[in-house]
């Protein structure tokens, strides 16, 4: 359909040839000044300005029958948001007022309270290892206990925390937690034999391999996403970077906020001084390749504003939606207004009339 943009040329070129062809029709006169003063001439460019606006109404309805998309922002529909937390010890950092881990808390319970009902809510923790604190639910009651239940750990496994997320998010996926948390094989055992023959000894445990799933678009999964906050760097699990890969293999936006100042540390805790530091270039990387937002949150303030802002993200959400309808509705307003401006501008008042001669 869109070939068919090429009558608009030849609807030019006929509108052209019309204007020649009145120039050639010429009426002998003798009273040409008597003529000028009895009549007004419209502004040149007037006269072209209704055809223009024909001719792009055409151009646009033209366009629509091709069924255009647009990406567009709509209001989101049901969805599920998984929230990720960092609880390892480096929360204790009183950089932030009164603690990381205390704003953190505090930060996040008042985004719950500003989430639209269409969304649900699930929460994970992560330090040396990861666990799902609450499930999916739309009670905020629960999901604001399940944040007061947090416990701090040794350790930061920011890989794990985003697997366990991604499972909780994409259950259908079935994701091997255990192969991609844990080496099922710390010992080097081959299955199938030292020789890898087809008839070595095979492991009692030995699980089917899953069906690959085919890899979908970066940030196209619209059910739902996931926020990862995390104050450190990883110090055990998964790469988080490969972690990022199966959530944008899977369509799913992780969002990442890095949490506290530079200078962070924990005084005198079990007998030793430890400063804390954001690995921010690691949360860039997540972000960026499951095509969502990083965000940096040095204060309990800034850790507001970004809850704020992620709020708006999930009550609204992009799509690729048919504009056909709003390009006709275009060029209808086009027609329209070359109707109103031909009738103001050309309308033929008693006036300007020719007076008859006596």
């Amino acid at each position: 359909m869109l070939w068919s943009l090429l009558l608009l040329p030849l609807l030019v070129a006929g509108y052209v040839w019309l204007l020649k062809r009145k120039r050639q029709q010429v009426v002998a006169f003798s009273g040409v000044s008597w003529i000028l003063q009895n009549m007004s001439l419209p502004s040149p460019w007037r006269r072209h300005v209704p055809p223009a606006l024909i001719a792009l109404a055409v151009a646009l309805l033209l366009l629509a029958s091709a069924r255009p998309m647009a990406r567009v922002t709509l209001p989101a529909d049901y969805m599920t948001l998984i929230m990720a937390m960092d609880v390892s010890r480096s929360m204790l950092a009183e950089d932030v007022d009164p603690s990381r881990i205390k704003a953190a808390q505090k930060a996040a319970k008042e985004f719950l309270q500003d989430l639209p009902s269409n969304v649900r809510v699930g929460i994970v923790s992560f330090a040396g290892n990861a666990q799902v604190v609450q499930h999916v639910s739309q009670d905020k009651d629960e999901l604001v206990a399940a944040i007061d239940r947090f416990q701090l750990q040794r350790g930061t496994a920011t890989g794990s925390g985003l697997l366990l997320a991604l499972n909780t998010l994409r259950p259908e996926a079935k994701i091997d937690l255990e192969a991609a948390l844990y080496n099922p094989n710390p010992f080097g055992y081959n299955p199938q034999g030292n020789a890898g023959q087809s008839g070595g000894a095979q492991s009692l445990d030995a699980k089917p391999k899953p069906a690959e799933r085919p890899a979908e678009p970066p940030g196209s999964y619209k059910g739902g996403a996931i926020v990862l906050l995390t104050d450190g760097r990883r110090t055990t699990g998964p790469d988080p970077l490969k972690a990022a890969q199966m959530a944008a293999d899977l369509g799913v936006r992780v969002y990442t906020v890095g949490f506290g100042t530079p200078n962070g540390f924990i005084p005198g805790y079990e007998g030793y001084s430890f400063f804390t530091q954001v690995d921010e270039e690691s949360l860039k990387g997540v972000a960026k390749i499951t095509e969502a937002d990083y965000f940096k949150a040095g204060s309990a303030e800034d850790l507001k504003q970004v809850y704020k802002h992620l709020s708006t993200q999930f009550t609204l959400e992009k799509r690729d939606t048919e504009i056909t309808a709003l390009l006709s509705g275009l060029a209808l307003l086009l027609v329209l207004l070359a109707i109103f401006l031909s009738a103001l501008w050309f309308k033929i008042a008693p006036q300007n009339s020719f007076k008859s001669a006596t």
